[in-house]
């Protein structure tokens, strides 16, 4: 039913509860489960502050020629950016099943080899590049030890770093049973179609009233919603309304 583009590969450790059960639908999809209001506001003012920066580092850089002052200070300020930007909007992975007994559904995050292939390949360009301009002035290597010797610094601390792995890592394996959910609705500002439900949480020790975010690839909550509707008890409301989509938690 649903033919989504980029879908990614389910962890190993999954194992799916009703396994035993025919799948009705499932599809897997990256997502960005947050706020993308408050993840834009972050990211412009991060891109305002570092504008600034790049501004003063050209006013600094006075002395060096044309055109690497300019390329030094444009290079700052896509590299750095390029770093927020990945901090900011990164994306979660989602998998959902569904069967006759509920929704099942796994969220989980491993961190992405890019940023330090990307970071690793800048050094060395931006290492080339400073030795090749110490050559006409030296006092360039002072440059070189700050920038690109700076650059390879992080990227051996991020490479060996389990704290920085234990961040980027996570897994959740959640299940529901089709009588938990008490709302149904379909998002009207996000690709998601949104239940609303009443559970008890073993590890709580607690009854929790909360919502089941279900990401959706474009136009494609209602079938989705539709898909659902039927399973559920005859009297769950069923709207159409806008969805805040909370940071997720551990």
């Amino acid at each position: 039913m649903l033919k989504l583009k980029r879908q990614p590969t389910l962890p190993p450790q999954l194992q799916w509860k009703h396994s035993n059960e025919p799948e009705l639908l499932s599809w897997a999809i990256r997502a960005r489960n947050y706020n993308i209001v408050i993840a834009n506001c972050m990211f412009a003012f991060m891109a305002a502050m570092i504008l600034a920066a790049t501004f003063f580092m050209y006013s600094v850089y006075e002395g060096m020629e044309q055109p690497w002052r300019t390329l030094s200070c444009m290079f700052f300020f896509a590299f750095i950016l390029f770093t927020i930007s990945c901090m900011t909007h990164q994306k979660m992975n989602f998998a959902y099943r569904f069967t006759d007994s509920g929704v099942e559904y796994c969220e989980w995050k491993n961190p992405s080899k890019w940023p330090l292939t990307i970071l690793k390949w800048l050094t060395g360009i931006t290492a080339i590049i400073v030795i090749a301009l110490s050559m006409t002035d030296p006092g360039f290597l002072i440059g070189a030890l700050i920038g690109p010797g700076g650059m390879a610094l992080t990227y051996i601390l991020l490479a060996n770093s389990k704290k920085y792995q234990a961040i980027h890592t996570q897994y959740h394996h959640l299940e529901f049973e089709w009588k938990d959910f008490t709302q149904l609705a379909i998002a009207t500002n996000r690709e998601v179609v949104d239940l609303k439900f009443v559970k008890f949480d073993e590890r709580l020790g607690r009854t929790v009233k909360w919502s089941l975010n279900i990401f959706c690839k474009k136009h494609q909550k209602e079938n989705v919603a539709n898909f659902i509707k039927p399973h559920l008890p005859s009297k769950t409301p069923f709207i159409k309304t806008k969805v805040n989509v909370p940071l997720s938690t551990d």
